[in-house]
């Protein structure tokens, strides 16, 4: 599906969401021993109105594995990004056409988004490329921190680094309030979670939303999010963006 397509749905009030961070959010349900089972539940299957822009930067039908041409260098599964867009059309079906951005990369800690990085320079040159169809970026999801449990300085430092991610990125797309939904994390690869996770839940910036998936199950390697687990967090992600319209944020 080419991007002139694409300029042809403007009329159905075309939204962007960028889905951003590390394994989780990229999406790991169902893989196990580096091989994905191929299960695509209901509230994962594809519709004709949520579209996600591929690695060749164009348009096509939403599908999982949702970043599997974007996190190449893993096996990718099931992730929050298509339970997210179908609860979002199923509890308002007027909003229109979704596109849906994916950028997220495994086994990212935040210094590898910071600006100027290259995960950071290809995911701003994602979202600018989905706005030249049209539309709007309605929102920022973000699910990233596992990474920087490992070490004491990273932890430590994540507060400000995440500040300063989220202003970057709403400066550099000219989008001062850009709404963003960020999760605190489930699970842990270091000793520190509970030090990062005091950062995302105590975080005060207009428009930015947390949701917590700490009770969420996890899969067997005690580290990803199970399929059910995915399918929660994006109908939680839903919930939180849903709201921002309701609240006029």
């Amino acid at each position: 599906m080419k991007l002139d397509f694409i300029w042809k749905l403007s009329y159905a009030y075309e939204i962007n969401l960028v889905l951003t961070g590390q394994s989780n959010m990229s999406g790991r349900g169902g893989v196990v021993n580096n091989k994905w089972d191929e299960y695509i539940p209901p509230e994962c299957q594809s519709n004709p109105s949520i579209l996600r822009l591929t690695a060749e930067l164009l348009w096509e039908e939403a599908k999982e594995p949702m970043h599997q041409d974007i996190d190449y260098y893993a096996v990718c599964g099931i992730g929050p990004g298509m339970s997210f867009a179908n609860s979002v059309l199923k509890n308002d079906p007027k909003i229109g056409v979704i596109g849906l951005v994916p950028c997220a990369v495994g086994s990212t800690n935040i210094s590898q988004w910071s600006k100027g990085s290259f995960n950071y320079n290809q995911m701003l040159n994602r979202t600018e490329t989905a706005l030249q169809g049209g539309g709007t970026v309605r929102a920022l999801l973000w699910y990233q921190g596992e990474s920087d449990t490992l070490e004491f300085e990273d932890a430590k430092l994540y507060n400000s680094r995440l500040l300063k991610f989220f202003t970057d990125m709403r400066n550099d797309l000219h989008a001062p309030f850009l709404p963003i939904i960020q999760v605190a994390l489930a699970t842990t690869l270091g000793h520190y979670k509970e030090i990062i996770r005091e950062a995302q839940l105590g975080i005060h910036l207009r428009n930015v939303k947390t949701v917590d998936a700490n009770r969420l199950k996890v899969g067997p390697d005690f580290v990803h999010l199970s399929t059910p687990a995915e399918i929660q967090l994006g109908q939680m992600l839903a919930n939180a963006f849903l709201k921002f319209g309701s609240q006029n944020e």
